[in-house]
């Protein structure tokens, strides 16, 4: 009776959580942890949190388990932790979270286990308002949820008289997936879909509060950063680059994961949307000759 009052009292909280026993095996997953990560009670429940469903990683791309897992630093010292990361969601992209880990004890006060508390780190509430706003207005690509070109435009066309008028220079960053024909010729569109909408929520959750992510078309995406000189731009292209490398989705037990290539370029006093843009895509281009999975910011002028 008490164990079945607190666990729909868990699942009514608007924050995932788990607990793992002391061999980091999940024994609890709650309803929203289900719905922030994805992945239902019967995915996860007796397996261990250090398999792929829970490979948090840091705004730099290195994964928690490999630089310090704050579960297991929190079961060996009986500290309670807090960190800023990103969860893989079952289909593949990275959600920001804020996470809060606390030891479980046992009647005696010995560790026998942790929890981990979860909360999606974006305003919820101005999300959907601005979303509704973009629907309205035909500005939302139904795939991927993000503006379309018609919005990338709009807001490219914007910036740039901001940064004639009033001398403040901003970011573009150009996008392309690598190898994405392969993905739809080995796996078919579906899949392919469900890769760009990856890669889409990805560059969404991986941006600054003020930068935008578009899709361009097709595997193209186009990020517009404000407020950055040059180095600003590679710190964050850098960083969206690590995020997407990082992510994957599974399909029929394999794993899928792609790579991005990324060209940009910071305003110039007269540019337009067509020469801002084609500077950052000619960029794109030369991160593709380079290799792929890179990135190439041409030389402020």
């Amino acid at each position: 009776m008490q164990e079945t009052f607190f666990r729909n009292l868990l699942d009514s909280l608007y924050e995932g959580v788990y607990t793992v026993n002391h061999e980091r095996v999940l024994t609890y997953w709650n309803k929203e942890a289900e719905r922030l990560s994805g992945y239902s009670a019967e995915e996860v429940l007796g397996r261990s949190c250090s398999e792929n469903i829970l490979r948090h990683v840091d705004e730099n791309g290195v994964e928690l388990c490999v630089k310090g897992c704050p579960l297991e630093a929190t079961m060996k010292d009986g500290l309670q932790r807090e960190a800023e990361v990103f969860l893989h969601h079952k289909e593949g992209y990275r959600v920001p979270v804020r996470v809060r880990s606390v030891p479980l004890l046992d009647e005696s006060g010995e560790i026998m286990g942790a929890v981990e508390i979860f909360s999606n780190n974006t305003t919820k509430a101005q999300a959907m308002e601005i979303i509704e706003k973009l629907r309205s207005e035909a500005l939302i690509d139904p795939l991927t949820g993000l503006g379309n070109r018609r919005f990338a435009d709009q807001n490219l066309e914007k910036l740039l008289q901001s940064a004639n008028d009033r001398d403040a220079p901003f970011g573009l960053l150009f996008v392309d997936i690598d190898h994405f024909k392969q993905v739809n010729d080995t796996w078919g569109h579906c899949v392919g879909d469900r890769v760009l909408t990856m890669v889409a929520k990805t560059l969404a959750y991986g941006v600054r509060p003020l930068d935008v992510a578009c899709r361009w078309g097709g595997e193209e995406f186009i990020v517009l950063v404000p407020g950055v000189d040059r180095q600003g731009l590679i710190a964050v292209a850098e960083r969206l680059r690590i995020l997407v490398e990082n992510s994957w989705i599974e399909d029929e037990g394999k794993k899928i994961a792609v790579t991005a290539s990324f060209g940009g370029t910071i305003s110039l006093q007269g540019d337009t949307n067509e020469t801002i843009v084609g500077r950052a895509d000619a960029m794109m281009y030369l991160s593709k000759e380079c290799g792929r999975n890179c990135l190439r910011i041409d030389e402020e002028q």
